[in-house]
């Protein structure tokens, strides 16, 4: 055989690891250096590595300026990653942790109320993006010791993920329950989070266990009696109907034969001012960040861009949990503005800009009028809400106070902001 390049290199190598002393005496035995090419898979005389025959059957080898190394395979050592197996004939893996820092509000006691009877009574909550509803269910439940199954919906979810599905384990064929049928079977309470973004398609394999009734699971031959204390409850950012302004892409119109299906339904907002400064307080307090002017301002200015959101002046708002990103934000920064921008980009330019502004304009107010002398004052109206304050803010246009705040003189100063 002719060796190759990459041959040639790998022989010398070996040769050299395997004796390594030839490199300041050269000579080695026919037997030797055979045995070095037979190791690695080879059978002809490598002659391109010898220099001259010293004697019968030993030879002078050719040393390289450079003399290659043999790569070293390092095996790999599996690494064993803990998991955090959930245990479904352990209810109490299923109970959600309480969060101390949770403030309740909205519809939390209407619910409260629902779970904590044990009946079988679906609810919908329809709202707004980022304003409690998934976590209002999760802190239910851990107030109650209440198992929950959180489970996320999306256009791929289907039928097997949802009911139970024939799956291989250990090269065997099992049938797989899905957290459906779990919560079914043992009385725990099932969260359909985002159910609108689901295939209104899949979601009718539904109809018949909303109804509370047995239900005839077809891959066991089995009818299901759902164990008391199991009840089903959606979240969703619209009610069915889609999403008329675009804001939720991919959400779908449901059948209206599933959504009648429904005992309730909740409408669920945005905190008001009081219920969100706890809110926020209690995550300040939480991550050692408290700072009263600051929760001031942040309600404010939600406030401000909530009504002009409302009015249909802008097309974005700022959720409750972007309020709880924006204090995480300004724990680690420590900065309150660039929480605010860290926190804001995810905007476009020119609303991202807008609301930087309307904050700066909140967080540092300016004076209401200004005396100049005996003839000559500045007046800075005084609007009659902070949305009128982000319009003209905003948009640059004149809004006509009702009032006019005070004149400053050298004799007094009576500023009301």
């Amino acid at each position: 055989m002719r060796y190759k390049s990459e041959q040639k290199l790998e022989l010398q190598a070996k040769l050299f690891e395997t004796y390594p002393g030839l490199v300041e005496n050269p000579e080695i035995s026919k037997t030797d250096l055979m045995g070095v090419v037979t190791s690695l898979g080879y059978d002809t005389m490598p002659w391109f590595m010898i220099a001259g025959q010293v004697s019968r059957g030993v030879y002078n080898v050719k040393v390289p300026t450079v003399i290659p190394t043999v790569a070293k395979v390092v095996p790999l050592t599996p690494v064993q990653i803990p998991q955090a197996i959930v245990n479904f004939d352990k209810p109490e893996t299923l109970v959600p942790a309480k969060d101390e820092n949770y403030v309740p509000f909205g519809n939390h006691t209407d619910l409260e109320q629902i779970i904590k009877a044990g009946l079988f009574y679906p609810a919908y909550i329809t709202g707004p993006t980022g304003n409690g509803k998934s976590t209002m269910i999760e802190q239910i439940c851990a107030k109650f010791k209440k198992p929950l199954i959180r489970v996320n919906l999306n256009m791929m979810s289907d039928e097997e993920q949802l009911i139970g599905a024939k799956t291989l384990v250990n090269g065997n064929v099992e049938i797989v329950e899905g957290p459906v049928l779990i919560a079914l079977r043992n009385g725990y309470t099932l969260l359909l989070d985002e159910v609108d973004a689901g295939s209104a398609n899949t979601l009718l394999c539904l109809q018949p266990i909303l109804e509370g009734k047995p239900y005839y699971f077809k891959l066991k031959n089995e009818v299901i009696v759902p164990k008391e204390g199991f009840n089903i409850i959606a979240t969703a950012n619209t009610k069915g109907k889609g999403s008329d302004d675009g804001r939720y892409i991919g959400t779908n119109i449901l059948n209206e034969a599933f959504l009648e299906r429904f005992a309730v339904t909740f409408e669920q907002q945005y905190p008001n001012a009081n219920v969100e400064m706890k809110i926020v307080k209690n995550l300040m307090k939480h991550y050692n960040c408290e700072d009263q002017d600051f929760a001031d301002t942040l309600i404010k200015w939600a406030d401000a861009i909530r009504r002009t959101f409302e009015d249909g002046g802008v097309d974005e708002t700022i959720t409750t949990r972007r309020m709880t990103h924006i204090v995480r934000a300004f724990s680690i920064f420590k900065k309150k503005d660039k929480a605010i921008e860290l926190c804001c980009n995810r905007f476009d330019p020119q609303t991202k800009a807008a609301f930087m502004d309307v904050f700066d304009k909140i967080s540092n107010p300016p004076p209401e009028s200004v005396n100049l002398g005996d003839d000559a004052s500045i007046e800075i109206p005084k609007y009659d809400t902070i949305t009128d304050a982000y319009d003209a803010a905003t948009t640059g246009q004149t809004v006509t106070p009702s009032v006019v705040g005070p004149t400053l003189t050298s004799d007094s100063v009576d500023v009301n902001i």
